[in-house]
């Protein structure tokens, strides 16, 4: 049997909730963040920064708790909140409306903190060899939500951009996890936080398996994906 190619929801269609907040928020941030005062202390306070405390620095500038949330609605530049809001969007609106809101906004938050997590664990290491540097972005909780569109539409075509062609959504997935994983281990992408798309991806895929009541630890209800 054939399936049509997948393709985005109406662009002005009914915005499910969280979708609609979070587009606003980042919006709203961004335009702050054009501020070049406002900017600098939103960076210093709200980027992720390793945690320079640990190896004896003395900066107003290093980890502290809220930044693993707060990071995720930071950008370096519009290209870069471009793209991830027309992920969030694209993947997102399907998402959401499976599993409601609530589920969705625990979902996504996770995987953006998830990704804090790891990338707080490579900038720390980093910041040990006399590499600081912070990170922004909402990728982390992007790349765990393209891991759930591939795991609850695995034969639903997604048609790309660059190359125009159809491919289905466990391959999509799969080879974009394998580049992440490839880049991250040759840093062949200087700048970007490779290691914290994949810990999005990996916590995603875990708090999907423990839902479906696939993992040693048994959820309450379990949940049909």
């Amino acid at each position: 049997m054939y399936q049509q190619p997948y393709r985005p929801p109406a662009l002005f269609g009914a915005f499910p909730p969280v979708i609609k907040n979070l587009l606003i928020i980042h919006g709203l941030v961004f335009m702050a963040q054009l501020v070049p005062s406002i900017n600098e202390v939103l960076i210093r306070w709200f980027a992720l920064w390793p945690d320079i405390s640990l190896l004896g620095y003395s900066s107003v500038s290093t980890f502290r708790p809220w930044q693993l949330v707060t990071y995720g609605f930071l950008h370096g530049d519009f290209a870069h909140l471009l793209f991830n809001m027309f992920a969030l969007w694209m993947f997102g609106m399907r998402i959401e409306h499976a599993w409601g809101s609530r589920r969705f906004a625990i979902y996504y938050f996770l995987c953006v903190i998830g990704a804090g997590l790891v990338q707080l664990l490579i900038a720390t290491i980093s910041a040990a060899n006399g590499q600081v540097y912070w990170t922004v972005g909402a990728s982390g909780g992007v790349f765990g939500l393209l891991l759930a569109f591939g795991m609850l539409y695995p034969n639903e075509y997604i048609v790309l951009l660059f190359p125009p062609i159809p491919i289905k959504a466990k391959w999509f997935v799969i080879i974009f996890g394998a580049l992440e994983l490839v880049y991250g281990l040759t840093g062949a992408q200087v700048g970007v936080a490779n290691f914290a798309h994949l810990g999005g991806m990996v916590f995603g895929y875990l708090l999907i398996q423990y839902w479906r009541g696939k993992l040693p630890m048994q959820p309450k209800r379990k949940m049909h994906t």
